[in-house]
């Protein structure tokens, strides 16, 4: 059983990771609620893309900043730094994803959970 406490700790997880996101303008930011679906290893996907690998990597490091400073968590692990077309984030109740569009478009990470509740982020 989940205590209220931990779901409320991922909400405002989740929440400064997408005021991170916005920050550096992060485009098209999508939430994918996977907490129902069996199986899954997180209960937030958070999902954005740049547009080139510059502003990719702001995204990814202005999440890191606002997530640390307002709760003090660091993410688990990062992967995709060095290249910049997609970066993981693994908070472990959230992932982050942050894309450069044409990779975004390829992998249509949003189609492959598409039995999950999606929440559009207004830019």
């Amino acid at each position: 059983m989940v205590s209220e406490k931990t779901l409320e700790a991922t909400e405002v997880l989740k929440e400064e990771i997408i005021k991170g996101i916005q920050e550096k303008k992060g485009l098209e930011i999508t939430c994918l609620n996977l907490a129902k679906i069996n199986s899954t290893v997180c209960d937030y996907f958070v999902v954005c893309h740049g547009t080139s690998n510059t502003h990719v990597n702001a995204i990814a490091e202005s999440v890191e900043e606002n997530v640390s400073k307002h709760t003090g968590i660091k993410p688990r692990r990062r992967e995709g730094v060095a290249n910049a077309e997609w970066i993981l984030l693994d908070y472990l109740d959230v992932v982050v994803h942050v894309f450069q569009q044409q990779v975004r478009e390829y992998y249509s990470l949003e189609d492959l959970w598409a039995d999950a509740p999606v929440i559009h982020i207004e830019d």
